[in-house]
């Protein structure tokens, strides 16, 4: 496997109302402003729900996340298309792993930052067997 430093990655995802009720079951986060729509008829999308465009770039590289912290700077609604780019800033290859750390930045479709993070894991090395 070739990771570099600099190294990047993307991914974007429309969220939608069945995203944020399946989160919902599955995490237990049904707060008030993830299932009744605000003043401006919005439904407010979880945190970590944004959280999981990283993770799924994450799971294209077989990455294993060891440490983790997300920075949520403004709501994500029902219906944004959130991008988010990937950046590799370390890569330490031993016998077993390479270990990595990746810094993200998320965007809504007016480009305004929504979420930025540092994540730190490795990538397990298969060896010939």
């Amino acid at each position: 496997m070739d990771i570099k430093v600099g190294q990047r990655m993307s991914h974007t995802r429309v969220f939608t109302m069945e995203d944020v009720r399946l989160f919902g079951e599955l995490s237990g986060d049904k707060g008030i402003h993830h299932v009744q729509p605000d003043s401006l008829g919005r439904i407010m999308v979880q945190g970590l729900l944004t959280a999981t465009i990283p993770t799924k770039m994450g799971g294209d590289m077989n990455f294993i996340a060891r440490d983790g912290c997300f920075h949520f700077l403004r709501p994500v609604y029902v219906g944004d298309t959130v991008s988010c780019d990937a950046e590799i800033t370390s890569a330490q290859k031993d016998e077993r792993y390479v270990r990595l750390s990746i810094q993200t930045r998320c965007v809504n479709q007016s480009k305004e930052e929504v979420m930025t993070g540092e994540i730190s894991g490795v990538i397990r090395i298969e060896k010939d067997r």
